[in-house]
């Protein structure tokens, strides 16, 4: 076995980027993709969204199509489990006892949906929605359920309502928190979206706990509050976060804090071993900190830093953390970094109430730290380049409409 061979770890979006890249550099050793799912690598945002929903063929999600792998000369190993690291002498091992040398190592192996720590949460008709074959089961169970509980008001929660609320369902969402997205977004965005989804007939329960889903004949047939409400169900969608996988990583004595610790060149202390994607806490340098972010534009655009950074190409990743979702009539782009309650006020630009406008999260000293237009488009790239500036921001300007967002930069 070749010692010079590149070696990713997670046949995902992130790791077929990475692939992908080091092809499109020139590298001309060996590549190997491994990968636990039997799926060629897809991307994660139409699982919840437009394949969800049947808008779009299967067909659309995968990365690539089969033949690009034999087309690039990458060795793509499907349903193959890494399971130790031996960094000394630069080999993974695999659960059939396979092994594979490596000259260079990318960790891209994702994130893994957190468990409901109470009863029944494993039952039949419980669905945490992560891979293909999950939004497949959920696509499947939403052409016959009539009642559908969702615990859970994150974007997975958001996005997997709408699509059942879309196919006609009854839908209840049930969340700790006193609204939807409270972390991520702060109060006063917050509560757009949960008008959003009360204007589309979604019964939102906030400040609420979940004691156990109610178990029927070894199926979900509804969930239980820590105040004794039942919720009745034939369908439950779990979505309470997720966690990085970084068992590989710690097992080989990686430094793992909230993922694994990289540098904006996204290596990790070992010089030879990398991450990107859900799985790294890499440092931000526009930020000044170590960020994990997990979404679809960073599991798309790191990797491809990485993959330099591998072929020793000077890297200092540094995009601005960017998502989106799409939500009955509502889409909405965001940009920046904010940790909760970390910032000082909102400024918004449009109309709220209509669901046409642009939304600032700025801290106490006017600098912006985060950006979302809903509804409003090409005016993305505008707020990214506000939100990299880092300089104090004239909040009468980014609320009129009428001054070009382009000029504030």
């Amino acid at each position: 076995m070749s010692q010079d061979a590149y070696v990713v770890v997670g046949a995902s979006l992130a790791g077929a980027k990475a692939a992908e890249a080091l092809r499109a550099e020139g590298f001309e050793g060996r590549v190997v993709l491994i990968g636990s799912e039997t799926e060629l690598p897809y991307e994660r945002p139409p699982l919840s969204k437009d394949y969800l929903m049947g808008k779009s063929p299967r067909e659309k999600i995968f990365v690539h199509p089969r033949e690009w792998y034999g087309d690039h000369d990458v060795e793509l190993r499907l349903g193959a489990t890494v399971t130790e690291i031996d960094r000394e002498e630069h080999r993974v091992t695999l659960a059939d006892g396979g092994a594979q040398s490596y000259g260079k190592l990318l960790l891209a192996t994702g994130s893994a949906p957190r468990r409901l720590p109470v009863p029944g949460a494993d039952l039949n008709s419980v669905v945490y929605l992560r891979t293909a074959g999950d939004s497949d089961r959920i696509k499947t169970a939403l052409e016959s359920a009539s009642r559908v509980a969702v615990i859970g008001a994150g974007w997975i929660g958001l996005e997997t309502a709408a699509a059942a609320r879309t196919a006609g369902a009854q839908v209840t969402v049930l969340e700790m928190a006193q609204l939807p997205l409270l972390r991520v977004l702060g109060p006063e965005a917050a509560q757009i979206f949960a008008d959003l989804h009360h204007d589309h007939g979604v019964d939102l329960r906030f400040g609420i706990g979940v004691a156990e889903i109610v178990d029927t004949a070894g199926r979900a047939s509804g969930v239980r509050l820590t105040d004794g409400t039942q919720i009745d169900a034939d369908l439950v969608i779990v979505g309470v976060g997720i966690t990085p996988n970084t068992q590989l990583a710690e097992a080989a004595g990686l430094r793992v804090s909230n993922g694994v610790v990289v540098g904006a060149d996204l290596r990790t202390e070992d010089p030879d071993i990398y991450a990107a994607g859900d799985v790294a806490s890499a440092f931000h340098p526009l930020l000044s900190r170590h960020i994990r972010v997990e979404h679809w534009a960073n599991a798309l655009n790191q990797p491809q830093a990485a993959a330099r950074s591998m072929l020793g190409q000077a890297v200092s990743y540094d995009r601005v953390p960017y998502f989106f979702t799409d939500q009955y009539d509502l889409g909405m782009e965001y940009s920046g970094y904010v940790e909760p309650g970390g910032y000082e006020r909102v400024v918004f630009r449009g109309d709220p109430a209509a669901r046409e406008f642009v939304a600032f999260w700025l801290d106490s000293g006017g600098r912006v730290l985060a950006g979302m237009n809903v509804n409003i488009w090409d005016v993305n790239e505008a707020i990214q380049a506000i939100v990299r500036s880092g300089n104090p921001a004239d909040s009468d300007a980014l609320a009129d409409p009428a001054i070009d967002l382009a000029t504030l930069a």
